[in-house]
């Protein structure tokens, strides 16, 4: 692969943008917003579609051993959990998302504090003059899912005074954002290029095989090769898969295992792992480990995602296939 079967196959030149995630990620934490003042938060509500949902996904997953409580949603229904100690944030890159809509409009019936995030549309005419809302615009590069750590980091950025998050885990993850991208980028299309080498092994169905704790990485990592390389992709929590679609394989499969492993996963899950694999090997499965970062939960998410980004997008240009338009989504969004 080179520069130029990128540029013929992919139309709308998104792997340029990837190359600069860290760049990204780095100018949207440091960027000056003004930063809420809420009190007594115990509850945060993440509300996004698609990419936008993305970002509830990695917090819920960072936030899970804090003493704060998250919910995601994905959907047209905030919990009735909502209370006057709820922070509702509403999500949407492009501000036209109907159900992320639906939830900004009923927020507002509820006691909870609101905050909401795009690059304009209808969320942004909602938000204008309206008290209860806290209102961010923040620019969509490219699409909704190549603006991922824009949105991300400057919700941290955000929220950093609410939510326990430390700042050096925030450092520590730009910083392995920044070596990786030296590694996966299209500057270095070599064997040495992971992302690339992957890519490459996918020739059928992917399943893919996650920790509890990684789980947004892999859904991630499923969006991503259904919308880039326009592929078919099954997920399974590790654990959960040793009691039902293990028995899968006890007859042939053209699907390729993908085993998403953390660097210290808890002790009772490497053994999982241990044993997954000996079962691939004595059933001649063939299959791929990949590894997270060392580091903090967000350092793992981040980096995770930004290698199976590159992946999706690669595999969409060795199947030749443009990893920008997404067709059949407009359709849905026509006839909502």
């Amino acid at each position: 692969m080179n520069l130029e079967q990128i540029d013929e196959v992919d139309t709308e030149k998104m792997y340029r943008v990837y190359d600069k995630w860290y760049e990204i990620a780095k100018q949207s934490y440091e960027k000056k917003f003004s930063r809420p003042n809420f009190k007594e938060i115990d509850h945060v509500v993440f509300v996004g579609m698609g990419g936008s949902g993305t970002i509830g996904d990695i917090f819920s997953s960072i936030l899970s051993k804090k003493n704060i409580h998250t919910t995601v949603v994905k959907g047209y229904l905030l919990p009735e959990t909502v209370d006057s100690n709820t922070l509702v944030v509403v999500t949407s890159v492009s501000g036209n998302t109907k159900e992320t809509l639906t939830i900004l409009e009923n927020s507002l019936k509820t006691e909870a504090r609101v905050i909401a995030m795009s690059s304009g549309g209808k969320m942004e005419e909602m938000a204008s003059g309206n008290n209860g809302i806290l209102y961010f615009k923040i620019n969509k590069i490219h699409s909704p899912r190549a603006s991922l750590l824009a949105f991300l980091y400057s919700t941290l950025n955000i929220l950093e005074e609410l939510i326990p998050i430390e700042k050096s885990d925030i450092i520590e993850s730009l910083e392995q954002l920044e070596i990786l991208q030296k590694e996966i980028s299209s500057m270095n299309l070599s064997e040495k290029n992971s992302a690339l080498e992957l890519a490459k092994w996918i020739n059928e169905i992917p399943i893919i095989y996650y920790p509890a704790g990684l789980h947004s990485a892999a859904i991630r990592f499923k969006n991503s090769l259904q919308e880039n390389s326009k592929n078919h992709v099954i997920i399974e929590d590790v654990i959960e898969t040793c009691h039902n679609g293990i028995v899968a394989w006890e007859k042939p499969s053209k699907l390729k295992p993908i085993l998403i492993q953390g660097t210290n996963d808890y002790v009772k899950t490497k053994e999982r792992w241990s044993i997954l694999e000996e079962f691939f090997q004595k059933n001649n499965v063939e299959y791929k480990q990949v590894f997270s970062n060392e580091g903090n939960i967000l350092t793992k998410i981040v980096c995770l995602i930004y290698f199976f980004d590159y992946v999706s997008i690669y595999h969409a240009i060795l199947s030749k296939i443009d990893p920008s338009p997404v067709s059949s989504i407009d359709y849905i969004k026509k006839k909502l």
